[in-house]
This record gives structure tokens, sequence and C-alpha cells, in this order.
């Protein structure tokens, strides 16, 4: 009987250790994911600056252009 009783805790202590261990290389996993993700985060924000920084010199010669245009009509 106590014999029974040992090997039952031996089997949940082993069980224990495993999910432990199974746990351990989950969180590692999914600290890198997590990593990567913090990566292409910081590349799609250097993304969109680049193309607002693009946006607004766009804007700036479409606005340089209405205003020759609106020259040519002002002196007609």
């Amino acid at each position: 009987m106590e014999l029974e009783k040992f090997k039952e805790l031996e089997n949940k202590i082993k069980g224990i250790v495993s999910e432990q261990v199974f746990l351990k290389k989950q969180i590692s996993t999914l600290e890198e994911a997590l990593k990567n993700k913090d990566s292409e985060i910081d590349v799609l924000n250097n993304k969109i600056k680049t193309l607002d920084g693009e946006r607004d010199s766009v804007r700036a010669r479409v606005d340089s252009l209405l205003g020759l245009l609106a020259d040519i009509e002002k002196a007609k």
C-alpha cells in the first residue's frame, strides 16, 4: 500500500516536471515571436515615417503647382 502511494506521488511529480519543461519551451518560443513582432513593428513604423515624408513633399509640390496655376489665371 505504501509503495503504491509512493509510485502515485512519483508519477505526479514527473508529470509536473514534464509540464514545467513544456511551459518553459513555450515561453521561450513566445518570447522569440514577440521579439520578431517588435522588430517588424519598428520596420513598419519607419516605413510610415518615410511615406509621411513623401506625402508631405508631394503635397507641397502640388500646392506649389496650384499656386502657379492661380497666378496664370490672375494674369489673364
